[in-house]
C-alpha cells in the first residue's frame, strides 16, 4: 500500500521560510516523478495548483509561475524523501500542500489526474 506523508508545515511570517518534507513508502520511489501541489482555502480538490515537480532521477525540475525563484524541490531516493524549500513566503502561499507521485517517471505534469498517489497534506499559513 503506497503512502505519502507530508510534514513541515506551520505558521510563518511574510518573508519567512519553511521546508516541507514528504516520506514515501510502499512503492519504489525511484520509479516515480514527484510533485508538490497546493490547495488554497475554499478551493476544491480539482483546483489544486501545481507548485513544483522533479523527475525520478532529480535531473529535471519545473515550477509553477508564482513560485519560481522562491521555491526549490529536491529529492533523496535513498531516504524515500521529497522536499520543498520555500523562501520569501507571501500571504498568497497560504494553502494545504500535498505531495504526489506519478508513475511516468520522466513526466512533470501539472494536471492532478496524472498522479496516482497523494499524501494527506500539510497546512502552511503565511501571516502578514
Amino acid at each position: 500500500q503506497a503512502q505519502l506523508v507530508e510534514s513541515g508545515g506551520g505558521l510563518v511570517q511574510v518573508g519567512g521560510s519553511l521546508r516541507l518534507s514528504c516520506v514515501v513508502s510502499g512503492l519504489s520511489i525511484s520509479m516515480y516523478s514527484l510533485s508538490w501541489f497546493r490547495q488554497a482555502p475554499g478551493k476544491d480538490r480539482k483546483d489544486r495548483d501545481f507548485v513544483g515537480g522533479i523527475t525520478f532521477n532529480g535531473e529535471t525540475t519545473d515550477y509553477g509561475f508564482s513560485v519560481k525563484g522562491r521555491f526549490t524541490i529536491s529529492r533523496d531516493n535513498d531516504k524515500n524523501m521529497v522536499y520543498l524549500q520555500m523562501n520569501n513566503l507571501k500571504p498568497e502561499d497560504t494553502a494545504v500542500y500535498y505531495c504526489a507521485a506519478n508513475k511516468r517517471r520522466l513526466e512533470i505534469a501539472q494536471a492532478i489526474g496524472r498522479y496516482e498517489y497523494w499524501g494527506q497534506g500539510t497546512q502552511v499559513t503565511v501571516s502578514s
